[in-house]
């Protein structure tokens, strides 16, 4: 058995828990939206079309905000087309996808859905094929109180007061080839500052959030973020990171390692960002918004696509719906760890996307919603982390990855709420054979008094969850966990995520 060792104290302590780092993201591809969480016929569908059931796994699974409409998809995408009477919508060709929007969900129905669930809104806009006149005229129309054309054409929808959305995305991976307008850096930079200028002339309290590369692989990395930021730093408030991990070639080993690489992204971005903080002599911080990441088998469907090319314009066709099983849950629990560790920097996160589509929650349409394996350490991080995230150093044996070097076995976060008396332990065996025995000091904090522990894992690292056993992976007690005094022990399975919750006698 492997042994590990870490300390608890909250004078470590690295920032406070932001509830946007529990994040979704909600884009027109696929299946996320018409038969997601919209299917006005389905059995469960409430006066708006909206899927009940769904709504109800949403809540569950602890979501906090959620971007919107996209994604490649906003790059094309004119927002006016989803507002107004539903049979005067048109329908068009949704480019970056190759199917058929019917517009059917828009903006207007999209807020109720986040009214409804308490979610808060972060919109996207398009500067691919359109820019800061289109931004404004949305802007307009979600935000103004009325008054004026856009706003009163809000209120003749059925929505009298604004909509009152808070966080912008200006655009969305603006240096990918693939990108409906995609530009050089200078080209987005400059737009990006522009369009934020107009956007704060109309409303000065709003957030911004500029394109980052789209990826740590990509080859603009690096200089993209420096160029874009060198452009627009005084104008924006965070920089976007997006990251994708798959298992390649059943080398698990390096796949559990993921998170550490997401680790490397995020200080990468970090620390460009505040180059070009102080080559401007700015006191200003910019903040990242890691608002795409999750396991996506990304490989698999480019190889599909390439085989099968598409040939029609299919309505919400069956797109990227990855069945997660054990191990992808595992990762997604280390992605969590990662978001958590960074939370003074990383502030707002969305894990893409939320329904069907590489996502936690799955659907039938006309039948049953579900949870994938990838759904509980999400749901479990968002409502145990609270209070203040604890810096932790496990110390713990380490072996070697193909593709992400050297790295510990044990991956741990950890977070503490004085005021309510709690803490909370999450911890990752990336172990492929072998468990491990954590020793966790916690004599730092105010008297713990009790320890509970759930723990995913499973004989075969490749069970998943289905419609017809979508049971099959759950949490489970994790019975090997003591608590003496300062001192928690707890024994993690191979390929296992463990939450481990503290209480103390105020809880």
């Amino acid at each position: 058995m492997h042994k590990a060792e870490l300390t608890l104290d909250p004078a470590f302590a690295v920032a406070p828990v932001h509830r946007r780092l529990f994040g979704s993201f909600v884009e027109h591809m696929g299946r996320c939206v018409y038969t997601g969480i919209y299917e006005p016929d389905h059995p469960a569908a409430d006066a708006d079309g909206l899927r009940s059931d769904v709504a109800a796994l949403v809540r569950e699974l602890g979501v906090t905000t959620v971007r919107y409409p996209g994604g490649n998809f906003v790059s094309g995408y004119r927002w006016e087309d989803g507002v107004g009477p539903k049979e005067d919508r048109p329908v068009r060709r949704e480019l970056a996808w190759h199917s058929t929007e019917t517009n059917q969900f828009g903006l207007d129905e999209f807020m109720r859905w986040t009214r409804g669930l308490g979610i808060e809104p972060m919109m996207a806009v398009n500067l691919g094929t359109r820019g800061i006149q289109e931004a404004l005229d949305l802007h307009e129309y979600a935000n103004h109180p009325g008054g004026t054309a856009l706003s009163d054409m809000r209120i003749a929808n059925g929505a009298p007061d604004p909509h009152a959305i808070g966080m912008w995305c200006l655009g969305n991976e603006m240096d990918g080839p693939w990108q409906l307008g995609h530009k050089t850096a200078r080209e987005y930079g400059r737009l990006a500052a522009e369009t934020a200028r107009a956007l704060r002339t109309a409303e000065p309290g709003l957030e911004l959030v500029a394109c980052g590369s789209s990826g740590r692989s990509m080859p603009t990395f690096g200089a993209w973020e420096a160029e874009v930021l060198g452009e627009c730093y005084d104008e924006v408030d965070f920089v976007s990171l997006h990251a994708y991990y798959e298992e390649y070639d059943g080398d698990l080993r390096s796949f559990l390692a993921a998170p550490a690489d997401m680790d490397r992204f995020i200080e990468e971005v970090v620390a460009t960002a505040d180059h070009v903080g102080a080559r401007r002599k700015s006191s200003k911080k910019i903040m990242l918004s890691f608002d795409e990441w999750n396991v996506w088998y990304l490989s698999r469907f480019q190889r599909e696509e390439a085989e099968n090319p598409p040939t029609d314009w299919p309505v919400a066709p069956r797109v990227i719906e990855d069945r997660y099983h054990v191990a992808d849950a595992v990762v997604v629990g280390g992605m969590l760890n990662s978001l958590l560790r960074h939370a003074d920097r990383v502030t707002a996160a969305s894990q893409a996307q939320l329904v069907n589509v590489i996502a936690p929650i799955m659907t039938e349409p006309g039948g049953r919603a579900w949870r994938q394996t990838t759904f509980h350490p999400f749901a479990r991080t968002a409502a145990a982390a609270r209070g203040q995230v604890l810096r932790v150093e496990p110390a713990a044996p380490r072996h070697d990855t193909a593709l992400y070097g050297e790295v510990p076995l044990l991956d741990a976060a950890a977070t503490y709420d004085r005021d309510a008396g709690r803490a909370a332990l999450f911890l990752v065996n990336r172990s492929t054979d072998t468990p491990m025995e954590v020793a966790a000091d916690l004599r730092g904090l105010d008297g713990m008094a009790a320890a509970s522990a759930l723990t995913l894992a499973d004989d075969d690292v490749y069970a998943a969850n289905t419609a017809d056993d979508p049971e099959r992976v759950v949490l489970k007690e994790n019975k090997d966990v003591r608590l003496d005094g300062g001192r928690l022990t707890a024994v993690l399975p191979p390929v296992s995520w463990t939450c481990v919750e503290l209480t103390g006698p105020q809880a």
